[in-house]
């Protein structure tokens, strides 16, 4: 999967990212990087996963979260068979 997304342009995105040291930073560059909704969709497809770690139910997460099935499905997906990036976080925040 890296490597369909792996390119100069998504490098450079993410040497901005690495820069940002706190979370007004964050909502400083999100805001003006991402529209409310794809920050909205972003947010709610990391909620959906850290339930889907605790083992609810995707009733649980749909009334919750408002994700439909097919997120949640997706969002399940790549918990299972991606590239442990939802893991690696989980990981060290657990920290």
């Amino acid at each position: 999967m890296v490597k369909k997304i792996k390119s100069e342009p998504v490098d450079h995105l993410f040497d901005a990212i690495l820069t940002l040291q706190n979370k007004e930073e964050c909502y400083a560059f999100f805001e003006d990087l991402c529209t409310v909704n794809e920050l909205i969709s972003l947010s709610q497809r990391y909620e959906v996963a850290a339930m889907l770690k605790e083992h609810k139910t995707y009733l649980e997460i749909a009334e919750k979260t408002g994700a439909s099935t097919a997120t949640i499905s997706r969002v399940n997906r790549s918990l299972n068979y991606g590239n442990d990036g939802y893991e690696l976080v989980f990981g060290r925040l657990e920290k």
